[in-house]
């Protein structure tokens, strides 16, 4: 089982402890860094190389979310779990459309947390039920407009199949399976619609999908 190298950046002593401790039975999980802010956490990647960062948003210096957007552009590899009391749907899709993959209330309990951490390695996303009534509402709320062909949004059948599957979860393997299609074509057509959309993971191109109704 391979080991997933795991930061944690949150102001409150006691509550980055807690979490770890929290952790500690699953032994594929280690902790390789702890900040106490944005800027602290910045200086310490290079070295400690996580994988996923577990992310506050309240933080001195630099707060999560201007640190999530340095990290996503500075570090695309390493994928983020804002770890936060704001329940406010506005953090969530402005997180998650900048380039955070996941989005856990601190109440969640440490199997909630390691399944997310795993999920983000395994697919680059995790969506609980909290994030996907606040998806279904947006979706089902959008702002009617006239429609406008100069910028209408047009994808052709595969890549309107990769989106659905992304939305089911599937991962690049399983889609790449499904559609008869290599790996790595899946990851291009990916990397298109995110260069296309100007989103910066799988979940800001899953978010995009359902925000505009891209898929059925």
């Amino acid at each position: 089982m391979s080991i997933i190298k795991v930061a944690i950046a949150d102001d409150h002593q006691i509550f980055r402890k807690g979490v770890i401790l929290s952790l500690r039975p699953f032994a594929n999980i280690k902790f390789v860094l702890e900040a106490e802010n944005g800027d602290q956490l910045l200086e310490g990647l290079a070295e400690a190389q996580p994988d996923v960062i577990l992310m506050d948003l309240r933080m001195p210096n630099k707060d999560g979310i201007e640190t999530t957007k340095i990290i996503s552009k500075t570090y695309p590899h390493i994928h983020i779990i804002v770890l936060t009391m704001f329940e406010d749907e506005r953090f969530v899709t402005h997180l998650m459309e900048n380039g955070a993959n996941g989005y856990l209330l601190k109440s969640s309990d440490p199997g909630e947390i390691k399944k997310a951490i795993m999920e983000v390695m395994a697919r680059g996303y995790y969506l609980n039920n909290f994030v996907n009534r606040i998806l279904l509402k947006k979706s089902h709320n959008r702002t009617k407009t006239i429609p406008n062909l100069n910028s209408e949004i047009v994808i052709n059948d595969k890549e309107k199949q990769v989106i659905r599957l992304l939305c089911m979860e599937y991962t690049a393997q399983e889609i790449a399976t499904e559609m008869n299609i290599s790996p790595r074509t899946v990851e291009a057509i990916k990397d298109r619609l995110m260069e296309r959309f100007g989103v910066k993971n799988s979940v800001g191109l899953v978010f995009y999908a359902m925000k505009n109704s891209l898929i059925d």
